[in-house]
């Protein structure tokens, strides 16, 4: 029998918005995960006391930006919107259903205003050190990788602009081994380091701290890229924000020195191929911790010989061609580079010249940097199946977090223009997505010692605790 349902849009009803609430509801547990009443500490310093007119709570300002990132609203207007129609949005932010939520362009100006750089940091630290506390991070072994986040800005209005190039961090140490290098083989010291090259680069008009990402070999856009550093269970240690055009290996030093700083008993630095350089390898090798890196496929023409089948001999100072004939020291460049030459006469004549050179002279020259001591160590370290499987965990920790990010918290894109707002913006999503993680495992955690407490008289094994425990991802 068809019935046709009255419409009963007018009605007025007593109801208490905590019982539509459903107690296992994400934000219920971000509710009972961290105390938010800290914050008011951490804001203290930037409202007046006893002058103005009364604020928005702002506690109140960062759970609706943790609503946005959390569930990946593109806009804080959009975010507004939402938590005016969402009864959770509003038990999450203390706020009735007749009561007025703050206008977006509230939250806006304070993100933009009035909380700092510094005081998203402490936000971050803060929500990282209860994650800590509780025992769920794990920095013994810590992930790194850099992501792209498209910027706010049409590649249409640039303008080409020259700039002086930026200078390494580690130039100056590098000269001094180099000239120490050219004394031990009678060579004249260099005065100093070159001075950098001036280049010329792509300039956004409307986001001039951006820079021009190259995602292929046509495909180009304005972009931020994001540093960032995980632990194996995939909650984020620390972010660095940088332009587009920045490499990750120089954009490495910044965040790796942070990390260190925070958490000096990490062991482990798990890599791609992209940071295997001599200058990273050192760097890491000497702080007595372990870099983690993959095989590196050699760069060059694929008819020749690959750089690893010319063996260096460290005792005699040459290197040997795959025919066995000797290449001689010649010089070391102001790269870092040991130059190596084969004699003419000898290769004119060699039967695998094809394979080995094109030079008009018929002259061989091989590299070696003067720290590759230090690449060789990581390669060394490659093959244990200890680190080799822990590569293989990258997939599941630095990867995952980017693509939870990317895929279902909204980090493809910013709206925001400026270095100092985009990291703002990165560092509260990470922080959101650590708070949501966290939120979850303690949730997961209380539930099976519930479970435990109302089964304690009986034997159960430990693997059943783990069957009724639903999935932290």
């Amino acid at each position: 029998m068809l019935e046709k349902k009255n419409e009963e849009r007018n009605q007025v009803e007593l109801i208490c918005i905590e019982e539509f609430v459903p107690k296992d509801h994400l934000l219920r547990k971000i509710e009972n995960a961290v105390n938010f009443k800290k914050i008011y500490e951490m804001v203290e310093d930037l409202y007046c006391a006893d002058n103005g007119r009364p604020s928005v709570d702002p506690v109140v300002l960062f759970k609706i930006v943790i609503i946005q990132h959390i569930y990946g609203i593109p806009s804080l207007r959009r975010t507004a919107s939402e938590i005016e129609m969402n009864l959770a949005y509003r038990w999450f932010l203390g706020y009735g259903i007749n009561e007025k939520t703050p206008h977006f362009a509230t939250v806006s100006y304070n993100f933009k205003h009035r909380f700092t750089e510094e005081l998203i940091e402490k936000i971050f630290n803060w929500i990282l050190s209860e994650i800590n506390s509780a025992g769920y991070l794990a920095p013994e072994a810590v992930f790194i990788d850099g992501t792209h986040i498209k910027a706010n800005a049409n590649m249409k209005k640039a303008v080409k602009k020259a700039i002086p190039g930026a200078a390494k961090v580690y130039e100056e140490q590098l000269m001094k081994e180099i000239n120490e290098d050219r004394e031990e083989h009678g060579k004249k010291p260099f005065d100093g380091p070159k001075a950098p090259e001036e280049k010329t680069v792509s300039e956004s008009r409307t986001d001039p701290e951006s820079g021009v990402f190259h995602k292929g070999e046509h495909k180009k856009c304005f972009a931020y890229a994001a540093q960032t550093a995980c632990d194996k269970n995939g909650y984020v240690m620390d972010v660095t924000v940088n332009p587009g055009n920045v490499h990750d290996t120089v954009a490495f030093d910044g965040l790796y020195d942070r990390l260190v700083k925070t958490f000096p008993e990490i062991k482990s630095v798990v890599m791609d191929a992209g940071y295997k350089t001599p200058w990273i390898c050192k760097k890491v090798f000497d702080d007595k911790r372990i870099p983690v890196l993959p095989y590196k496929r050699p760069m060059g023409n694929a008819a020749f010989y690959r750089p690893y089948e010319y063996i260096f001999d460290e005792y005699y100072d040459c290197v040997l061609c795959p025919e066995n004939h000797v290449l001689n020291y010649s010089t070391t460049n102001r790269d870092g580079y040991k130059e190596f030459k084969s004699k003419s006469y000898i290769c004119k004549n060699c039967p695998s010249l094809s394979h080995c050179t094109n030079s008009a002279k018929h002259e061989k020259l091989v590299t070696r940097h003067i720290w590759a001591d230090y690449i060789d160590r990581a390669e060394d370290i490659r093959h244990t199946p200890q680190f080799r499987e822990m590569y293989e965990h990258r997939k599941e920790t630095i990867e995952r977090v980017f693509a939870d990010a990317k895929e279902k918290h909204g980090m493809r894109y910013t709206n925001l223009r400026g270095l100092s707002q985009v990291t703002k913006w990165v560092r509260l999503k990470f922080a959101a997505m650590n708070l949501k993680k966290y939120a979850i495992h303690k949730w997961i955690k209380d539930g099976k010692n519930v479970f435990r407490l109302l089964f304690s008289d009986f034997s159960i094994p430990d693997w059943l605790f783990e069957l009724f425990s639903p999935d932290p991802m």
